[in-house]
């Protein structure tokens, strides 16, 4: 007869249970006094690999790059109070990228939850900072709802628009004994009709009668599995192709009709002053990469998206499509005859002109790195998932002139915040665990979550660091430069990386130009090891154009009246 450690059920059990339900394979965390029920359940178990990070920000990333780079959902597991705060700024960025993720965290015992008494890990109000940093931010209120609560939270992290959704569950609910209770969720739908794509003729109107289309294609093409429908339309459209940072990869980039990331390009906003329609598709329009909004789009304007707050947010829509971006660009490319189509006989040539253009712009900026990144290009695989860190290197050319191919192999961070490369490409790694993984990162950024090295060696990931270290913060430093004519806090003392690389059981080498970047990234492609390369951007010598960050950012921190 069992004993009756082996045959109790428990909250801890039934959140396990729900996660392996929904498919769950890994999970990403540190094991606390306040998850440590949760970690056991999943150890019984034995059908979700646990990846121990050495902070619960970088926990959050990993997860975060894993449900990026495999279009699943990412968990990642914390403990309460401080453990939860340090987890905070990294779900700012999956909430950002609208990235699906379930952040589970404990909580204090359930009858000092708000009372101050000072019960270890206690946070004043845990659940409103969660929930500021999150989609939505659930307490578990009675053990006996555990699988509800934990298959709702799951389910709406993954409904469009995609989240994290943080769920709290006390340490003393942790451990209570509870039925074991299976929820399915069932749809009734004999009595209506199944629901359609439906299409209004004016969108198929405005689209014929088009004679310089432009479709701008962001982050929701990716989430939607879109890619092929949205290279499909452009071509029977004969339409440019922008992408936003985050949709690069929902057209292949050496595709003769894809503009590519460059939206604040003066050369794109006169194009896009002259274009008569713009299709944007699953884009958030941001600041940083509409000049503040000040890029010019065309009157007429077809928002393709699946969340209804998205149109009209940022730029004006005349007509409006809210559902799953595969499903409409289909009905969309059924319902046009493409004999209808009025684009002009030379657009097709000035789309190419364009796609030249801006890249020739961008190249004449590089010097050195012209070198670097035609490297990179030509001896990693197609389907390379390039992660960026915030750095100058990354911003200028990382997400511009490196092509993509495919989509779920570019990630940035979409929020602005420098240090979570790694363990965003720890992630992605460990989710296509065959695919080369290569991270751009500035030495500033990096050293915010250096710890995680150490969890990458553990995993034996054969992710490739490229390290650009000119001892500050590059990007803020030309900022400063161009507002200010000087500088401050921007300097910092940096470590010898290629020691502190081996410490951490990374294969490493410095470089001071491209021929030996180019070198060393060849032996770094085939050992298959974790590797990093650093770039010694003194000895490199610097860029033939400074980079100025963003459009306008130096203008807009000069003292001026409001």
């Amino acid at each position: 007869m069992k004993n009756q450690e082996e045959i109790v059920f428990t909250t801890a059990d039934a959140v396990v249970k729900e996660l392996v339900q929904a498919g769950v394979e890994v999970a990403f965390g540190i094991v606390s006094i306040h998850n440590m029920p949760i970690y056991d359940a999943i150890l019984r178990d034995g059908n979700i690999k646990l990846i121990c990070s050495r902070g619960e920000s970088g926990a959050v990333n990993m997860a975060d790059g894993y449900a990026r780079a495999t279009g699943k959902l990412g968990v990642v597991i914390t403990s309460t109070g401080t453990g939860a705060g340090n987890a905070a700024g990294s779900l700012v960025e999956a909430w950002a990228a609208g990235v699906p993720l379930l952040h589970l965290t404990g909580e204090v015992a359930s009858p000092y939850l708000g009372t101050g008494k000072g019960y270890i890990h206690e946070c004043k109000d845990q659940l409103s900072m969660m929930s500021g940093a999150c989609k939505n931010a659930v307490r578990l209120r009675r053990p006996e709802q555990t699988a509800g609560v934990v298959r709702k939270a799951i389910e709406e992290a993954l409904t469009a628009p995609t989240g994290p959704v943080s769920l709290e569950i006390p340490i003393d609910f942790q451990s209570a004994i509870i039925e074991d209770v299976s929820i399915d969720k069932v749809q009734v739908d004999i009595f209506k009709p199944q629901l359609t794509t439906v299409i209004p003729d004016i969108a198929i109107s405005k689209i014929s009668e088009a004679r310089r289309p432009v479709i701008w294609a962001g982050g929701g093409v990716i989430s939607a599995n879109a890619s092929k429908e949205l290279t499909n339309l452009a071509e029977i459209l004969g339409a440019a192709v922008i992408t936003s940072q985050s949709g690069k990869g929902s057209i292949p980039e050496d595709h003769e009709q894809c503009i590519g990331h460059f939206a604040a390009n003066e050369s794109t906003k006169e194009f896009l002053r002259n274009a008569d329609l713009l299709i944007s598709v699953g884009v958030r329009f941001r600041g940083n990469e509409t000049s503040n909004w000040k890029v010019p789009v065309p009157e007429e304007h077809i928002s393709i998206d699946a969340d209804f707050n998205a149109i009209n947010r940022n730029y004006k829509a005349t007509v409006g499509l809210v559902g799953d971006a595969k499903d409409i660009l289909s009905a969309l490319i059924n319902k046009i005859d493409e004999k209808s189509i009025s684009v002009l006989p030379s657009y097709i040539e000035e789309v190419r002109s364009l796609r030249n253009e801006v890249r020739g712009q961008l190249r004449k900026t590089l010097g050195p790195f012209e070198q670097f990144v035609d490297g990179m290009r030509e001896i990693l695989p197609r389907d390379t998932i390039l992660v960026r860190d915030v750095t100058v290197q990354a911003n200028v050319w990382g997400s511009r002139i490196f092509d993509i191919y495919e989509p779920r192999t570019s990630i940035h961070a979409s929020g602005g915040g420098i240090g979570q490369g790694l363990p965003t490409a720890i992630g992605a790694q460990l989710g296509c665990p065959h695919q080369t993984v290569v991270l751009m990162a500035g030495d500033g950024g990096f050293m915010v979550n250096v710890g995680e090295m150490v969890t990458a060696a553990e995993e034996n990931l054969p992710i490739i660091v490229v390290l650009f270290d000119d001892s500050g913060y590059g990007v803020l430093r030309n900022i400063q430069e161009a507002a200010y004519g000087r500088q401050v806090a921007v300097n910092l003392l940096s470590p010898d990386f290629v020691k502190l690389a081996e410490s951490m059981h990374f294969e490493s080498a410095r470089i001071g130009s491209g021929d030996e970047f180019v070198t060393e990234l060849k032996k770094a492609t085939e050992r298959r090891k974790p590797t990093m390369i650093v770039v010694d951007m003194e000895a490199v010598g610097p860029m033939a154009k400074p980079f100025g960050g963003p459009p306008g950012a130096a203008e807009s921190f000069k003292p001026k009246k409001l």
